[in-house]
Formats: C-alpha cells, structure tokens, sequence
C-alpha cells in the first residue's frame, strides 16, 4: 500500500500539535483511578482519601519540577497556561506597584500575555512591546534600550507559537538580573519539547500547560523560583477564597487533571531526545520539497527553532481557497489556536512585516508523537495538489518520490 493510500484513511492527518495534544494512554490510565476510587480533596489531608489525593498532587508536582530542573515546592498548579499568565502578570504588578509600573514583552506574544497587558494598562501600567526582527528572532538592543528604573517586569515567551523561533532566554535573563528586574518567560510549546534548565537559566517566572504535552486539558503550572528559601516575589493571587498553592491560587485542586500533568511530564523527560530528532527530521523533509515549488516561504526559517513547528506562507495563492481545500485530507491552522476562528491575519506575521494577504496564505504546520513519516509524504502530496488546482504556476510540479 502506498503511503499516499495509507495515510489517507486516517485522513484528515493532524498537524496540529501546538494547538493541543492528544492525551497519552499512559497519562489517562494513570488519571482514571482519581476520578472514582481516589477521589478525596487534596486539601482534606485528615481522611485518608484525602490524604492518598495530596500525596498524588504533591508527586505530581516533583515530577515536573524535575522535568524543569526545578524544586517541587516552585511549581504552583493552575488551569492552565492562560490563567498562569495572568497569575504572573497581574501578581507581578499588584505586588510591584510600589517600587514601578513598566512592562517590557514583545509584541509577538501569545494573545493570553497581549491581552492582559492590555488590560493592565487600563489600570496604571505602563508597556513597552519590543518589534522583532524581520527574520523573526528576537531584538536584544531593543530590550536594553527600553529599560529604566520604573522597569519591574521583563515578559517574553520561551519559543513563538506560530513560527517555532526560540528566543535568546539565557540573555534575556542575563539582562533582567543584572537590572534588578523580575524575569517572566511563557513556555507553554517549548516545555516537554526542548531541554529546559531552571537551575541554569535564572527566569524567575515560567508558564505552561499540560495539553501542549500529551496530558489533559485545563490544568496548567507557573513555576515561582525560590532563592535561599524565598520567593523571588510575593505574587498576589488573583483567584482567592482559599489558601491552597501556597495561598496564590484559592480552588479545590483538580487532582486528576494534575496526575494527568505529572504523568505527561514524566513521560517528555524520558522522551526529549528521540522525538527531538524524529520531529527535525520530519520538519525538514516537508519544507525541503514545499520548496522546490518555489514561491513558498518559511518564517523564521533562518533562526534557530522549535524542531516540530515549520510556518509556512505560499505566495501569489489565495490562502482561504487554499485551507478549504486542504482541510478535508489535513488538520492544521494558520496560527494560534486561541486566535485561529478570528478571519484578520496573524498579528505574528503582520508584526514580520508580511502582507495581510500573504498572512491569510500561511499555514502553521506542527508535528507530533504520531506523526509518521508516510504522513509527511501524503502532506506533500495534498499541497502539491491543491496548488495545482489554485494556480496554473504549479501545474507542472510534481513532489519528488
């Protein structure tokens, strides 16, 4: 059978791993006992069932924080990375007022972080959005430039969701500590991707969500570092009415949900290194024969990258016509999935300096655990295709075999 054949009867194929993952077999077994037979409050730890539920969140929590090199007793559980951003942001600036209220993040942030920023400003803050380079990477002169001593947060994600680039975290942490300055980091696509070192790397706020990551959705963690025993800062919570996470985060803990995430974690560690190469190999493969046909672009292709995430924009084709048609044999978007329902273009790629109709002629392809290679093959296949059918310009190109 060919490959083309094969992978058409899974079709659609998903692509689409930085929108969410598909929960582990392993991550859903080792959850299903907390739903019906464990099924105590974490906080209740008098009662045994109680207790076997803490037990659980609390191993939960140092089998992330070792996916992160970090200490179990930084890890604070959430909804997910959404609510963590918010946590992190709106917390910083209640408990910085006093000493400042300017925000450094770049202006390619996920829509969590731009939104609340935006929000913040409405209260008193005030936010400096750093432009990327053209090529998508990140402007560390920019960066300097901005900082003055109202500066009490630097934001900025560990890796772009929509183009994969991997931003300079060490300096930018480098930079941060040297003025005093709390450091934020979203890394909700690179954790459980990339190696992450918390030890080594001084951010001193880090989100993410377990559903990047093959566990559930809706729980979610914000790693607060600790130095000598403290906390780096006082975060003040913005869900109260409870003392549980270390009285940041008021809510009885959803315990199968945070099995689920520790589980997943445990799984990435063992993981990493495999899948990175698997992916790259993968990722290169597709862009190297969308290539041949010319007028096709990668954004962010010359930085350095997440090895799973290729985006793509196909130039002189309408992008509508393009994804309708491609949607019937591939699940894939053109860009965040918080955003991808909203008909205006990326403002990642509006933010590069692409046209609004080369930004709705982009298309983000992000690979995963099921990702095959004869899945590679039948996408080749499907874009050359629909191209084809678009565009007299591709009649005569064919996908190598």
């Amino acid at each position: 059978m060919s490959a083309e054949n094969h992978t058409a009867k899974k079709a659609p194929v998903y692509l689409d791993y930085n929108a969410t993952t598909p929960c582990d077999e392993m991550v859903l077994k080792e959850m299903l006992p907390f739903f019906c037979d464990h099924f105590g409050n974490a906080a209740s730890i008098s009662s045994q069932h109680g207790l076997k539920a803490h037990l659980a969140v609390e191993r939960s929590r140092e089998q992330i924080a070792s996916l992160l090199h970090a200490n179990s007793n930084e890890i604070i559980f959430t909804s997910g990375a959404s609510e963590s951003n918010n946590l992190g942001l709106r917390g910083v600036y209640a408990a910085c007022q006093h000493q400042g209220n300017h925000i450094i993040s770049s202006s390619i942030e996920h829509s969590a972080t731009l939104a609340t920023l935006k929000d913040l400003e409405r209260t008193g803050a005030r936010v400096s959005l750093i432009k990327p380079k053209k090529d998508g990477s990140f402007n560390l002169e920019a960066l300097k430039t901005l900082i003055t001593p109202e500066t009490i947060l630097i934001s900025v994600m560990y890796a772009n969701n929509e183009l994969g680039v991997i931003n300079p975290i060490e300096e930018i942490a480098a930079i941060a500590k040297q003025h005093n300055i709390l450091f934020m980091c979203d890394a909700t696509q690179a954790v459980g991707k990339i190696p992450i070192n918390l030890k080594e790397c001084p951010i001193d706020i880090l989100t993410c969500s377990a559903h990047k990551v093959y566990g559930p959705k809706g729980i979610g963690a914000l790693y607060l570092r600790r130095e000598k025993g403290k906390k780096v800062v006082d975060i003040r919570p913005q869900i109260t009415g409870g003392n549980s996470e270390q009285g940041m985060r008021g809510g009885t803990l959803n315990v199968p949900g945070i099995v689920g995430f520790g589980k997943a974690a445990e799984l990435a560690s063992h993981k990493l290194g495999l899948e990175m190469k698997q992916y790259q190999y993968q990722r290169d493969k597709l862009e190297k024969e969308l290539m041949q046909v010319g007028n096709i672009q990668v954004n962010g292709g010359a930085c350095r990258r997440l090895p799973h995430v290729s985006n793509i924009s196909f130039k002189n084709v309408d992008g509508s016509k393009l994804l309708n048609i491609l949607k019937k044999s591939l699940s894939i978007s053109t860009g965040s999935a918080c955003s991808s329902s909203n008909l205006t273009p990326s403002h990642v790629l509006i933010e590069l300096g692409l046209s609004e109709e080369l930004a709705q002629a982009t298309i983000r392809f992000s690979l995963g655990r099921q990702t095959t290679d004869e899945d590679i093959e039948f996408t080749i296949t499907e874009i050359h295709k629909a191209l084809r059918v678009l565009s007299p310009a591709f009649a005569e190109v064919t996908p190598t075999p």
